[in-house]
């Protein structure tokens, strides 16, 4: 099975977690990006993140097995502006995962400092 990168909703125990666990997904480890990488709130409803070389840091994701026709079924039901891309991890291996794209993170506040979605959700409370 492919390994697919969560960064937001799709995680354990939050909203959209159950499009993963639906389609036979199962968790495999929290993981990190290497430090290449720029995250967004979209509405604080969802992340957007983007590879950025320049600017980028360390965020925090998850690794989930899924199968192959399930990627499909999970991708169509992310909010529109959200794509499957490569990802690096912070020990230099590729997986898929979540990206945004850059029109979307358009209007909307960086998030990156915090690290992740979970640790920026935290915040705003």
């Amino acid at each position: 099975m492919p390994h697919l990168a969560v960064n937001g909703t799709l995680m354990r125990g939050l909203e959209l977690n159950a499009n993963l666990t639906d389609v036979g997904a199962t968790f495999v480890s929290e993981a990190r990006t290497s430090p290449h990488y720029r995250l967004w709130s979209i509405d604080n409803r969802h992340p957007a993140m983007i590879r950025d070389p320049q600017l980028g840091a360390e965020i925090h994701l998850e690794i989930w097995d899924i199968p192959p026709e399930g990627l499909v079924t999970v991708l169509l039901q992310e909010p529109p502006g959200l794509c499957i891309g490569r990802i690096t991890l912070s020990d230099g291996s590729e997986v898929l995962g979540v990206l945004g794209e850059p029109w979307l993170c358009e209007s909307h506040p960086e998030i990156t400092r915090w690290g992740g979605w979970r640790s920026y959700i935290t915040s705003l409370h």
